[in-house]
């Protein structure tokens, strides 16, 4: 099995992170033209998962400290700042993280979730094949019925305040942000701490993405996440796509063929060191 040259990787790897001094984001513009050019990133660093953050490209490939007078701590208030001026896509999608997506981007990955045109009729569907907790359901709905509401007042109005409903809250949360179901829109000074995000639906704050998705054909979604995620990372293994993704092996394997078979990635690669064959961008396996 041939080698890949694991320093022109990570020489690519240091410019598609933004992570060398001179590329470092220092302004919401730039924050905004990074994520675009990305297609996707994660917030903040992901110790399990390797892939651009927004933390790392303003300051620098380090852990995220504790202290909150940290200058990279500059990127919260970039976010918090840009929620609700569509931007850019902010929620919990890749790995259950908080994640930035370019809005040129986000149709694909709406066209692979479980929303087909109609936010009041589809969830029902979800609820009632057992693919949707309760809990989600009564979130949904409180946003459905109320419009917009801070997360202390959403609580009340799915009636989840009780201390004991705080992990099922929480994670009704999580997994209608992973459908593509609600993302946070604003801050609230609501609560102990003054600070709560304020949710409402996707299809009601972006309410033109239901029908740039319905124009993908889930192959072609597929495919473009696929390849922005090479684009990223230079080289990955099936196994990262599919855990990126939470993809199966069956259709992973096939998005990899296809984007074998345009030239864009090569297989059958060996990085020293490293378990597993490595799929690598062709550009980075030419001499």
């Amino acid at each position: 099995m041939p080698s890949l040259f694991p320093e022109r990787i990570q020489a690519y790897r240091s410019q598609t992170f933004s992570i060398l001094p001179h590329l470092r984001l220092t302004n919401r513009e730039q924050a905004v033209e990074f994520v675009n050019r990305r297609g996707f990133v994660f917030f903040w660093p992901n110790k399990e998962f390797y892939f651009p953050s927004l933390w790392a490209a303003a300051a620098g490939d380090r852990p995220v400290p504790d202290e909150h007078d940290d200058p990279g701590h500059v990127t919260w208030d970039w976010k918090d700042s840009l929620l609700g001026k569509r931007r850019w896509y902010y929620a919990r999608v890749i790995r259950r993280r908080n994640t930035m997506i370019s809005l040129e981007i986000v149709p694909y990955f709406y066209a692979l979730s479980e929303n087909y045109g109609s936010p009041e009729e589809d969830y029902l569907l979800q609820y009632e094949e057992g693919r949707m907790t309760l809990e989600a359901k009564l979130v949904y709905e409180a946003l459905l019925a109320n419009g917009a509401l801070d997360t202390i007042s959403l609580r009340k109005a799915a009636h989840l305040s009780s201390p004991e409903s705080d992990a099922r809250f929480n994670r009704a949360l999580e997994d209608l942000q992973i459908d593509f179901k609600i993302l946070p829109v604003g801050v609230s000074e609501a609560g102990a701490w003054h600070y709560a995000f304020i949710y409402d639906l996707v299809p009601r704050h972006f309410p033109n993405l239901p029908e740039q998705a319905r124009l993908i054909s889930e192959r072609a979604a597929h495919r473009k996440l696929a390849e922005l995620f090479w684009r990223s990372l230079g080289a990955a293994r099936l196994s990262d796509l599919m855990k990126c993704f939470r993809w199966k092996e069956e259709l992973a394997q096939g998005v990899v063929d296809q984007l074998v078979g345009s030239g864009t990635l090569c297989t059958g690669l060996e990085w020293p060191g490293q378990p597993g064959e490595w799929i690598v961008l062709k550009e980075l396996t030419d001499s």
